[in-house]
């Protein structure tokens, strides 16, 4: 297996936390961290989509209080609504007990849902954790450009070869496609959807227009923006909103939409090598929205990520906003010989940052012109989780 870095993170939560709520995409690895958690405590684990499972909670406030004493882990929590209330009185039982932390772990991969399930009910007894693909420092021992083309869900990484990889992909999106969209949004043709994914894709770091995307479809576009909304709740796509501020310039103000893992894109678009990538159009919004899951995913609990664009041009790809108060401009380049744009150059004068970074897919740290450095991937993800294991 390979060691989530998120797992220290899940265990101190539960030090401090009678509830910690695990949420991220189907797939994503939450069972295997889950188990190991499991395996290391003693912890009672129960799959809500098993009828095997659902049945031990017909009584459910019986079978959990025999368990008072013991973490329980609830898989696909969101399945039984119902349990949230209940939990909420265990873990105020349990406070009368001296038990004050440790006593749940629910998992999840439908944020709104949970979000607000386990927020009526479990009001300041649960922390949020999300749980993102593997990254480039999760995966130090695998080439980056194959995490880039296969993208980081672990059944896709690992794959014994590149058209097993796509298979595993293709299977992936046909069961949320079939099975998992439609239980949470208005049935619409499993081809349709299909469509849309595919033109997300193609559109892949461009701002959104739900209008555009409705013509194509020949939908309404508020069953498009509907649709994108569950996207983003389902941990399958980003948006990047623009950074707002009075700099006295007129600002692209539509977000940017990313589908978040690299191999999930190029699924869609019939990539299944390394060649078949770098000679395709979408080549360099992929690495774009790849660099940006990777840095998110190692920045500190509390950044805030935007991009900022001028009518002028002056642009940043990634906007970094940190607890400290600091603020990063970051560019995303292909190249191996990168260089700042002009319309970089252009939005540091206007935003003023502590630090711009242009990210290129090298291996070497060096200065560029203007104040700005040229920063591999790995490096500048790694500055962003030592910040985030200080915090």
């Amino acid at each position: 297996m390979i060691e989530r870095r998120l797992l220290s993170e899940v265990e101190a939560a539960l030090s401090e936390a009678p509830a910690v709520c695990l949420l991220g995409a189907r797939q994503v690895g939450k069972t295997t961290l889950a188990l190991a958690i499991a395996k290391r405590s003693g912890a009672l684990y129960l799959d809500l989509e098993s009828a095997r499972d659902r049945a031990r909670l017909d009584d459910a406030e019986g079978y959990l209080e025999r368990h008072l004493g013991s973490l329980v882990i609830l898989d696909e929590v969101h399945r039984v609504p119902g349990l949230f209330p209940l939990l909420r009185g265990l873990i105020d039982r349990a406070r009368r007990q001296g038990l004050r932390s440790g006593r749940y772990l629910l998992l999840g991969s439908a944020a709104v849902s949970l979000l607000r399930q386990s927020g009526e009910s479990l009001a300041g007894r649960v922390r949020f954790l999300e749980l993102a693909p593997l990254d480039a420092l999760e995966t130090a021992g695998v080439a980056l450009d194959r995490l880039w083309l296969r993208g980081g869900f672990p059944e896709s990484l690992l794959a014994s070869n590149d058209r097993q990889s796509v298979r595993w992909r293709e299977d992936f999106i046909r069961t949320y496609l079939e099975r998992d969209i439609p239980q949470f949004g208005p049935r619409l043709p499993a081809e349709m959807l299909h469509r849309l994914w595919v033109m997300l894709a193609h559109r892949q770091g461009s701002p959104f227009n739900a209008a555009e995307l409705a013509r194509s479809l020949g939908l309404d576009a508020r069953t498009v923006g509907r649709y994108v909304d569950l996207l983003v709740d389902l941990f399958l796509l980003r948006r990047l909103t623009p950074w707002h501020a009075n700099v006295g310039k007129r600002l692209v103000k539509s977000p940017r939409v990313y589908l978040r893992d690299s191999g999930l894109v190029h699924a869609l678009l019939g990539i299944e090598s390394l060649d078949d990538l770098l000679a395709h159009p979408v080549v360099g919004a992929s690495w774009e929205g790849f660099v940006i899951e990777n840095l998110l995913a190692a920045a500190p609990e509390g950044a805030t990520a935007h991009y900022y664009r001028t009518s002028g041009g002056a642009e940043v790809d990634l906007l970094l906003e940190l607890p400290r108060g600091e603020r990063w401009a970051v560019e995303v380049k292909r190249s191996t010989a990168p260089a700042a744009t002009r319309g970089f150059h252009e939005a540091g004068a206007d935003l003023k940052p502590h630090r711009r970074c242009v990210v290129y897919p090298g291996t070497e740290h060096f200065p560029l012109a203007g104040g700005v450095e040229a920063v591999p991937l790995a490096a500048l993800a790694q500055e962003l989780a030592a910040m985030r294991k200080r915090s």
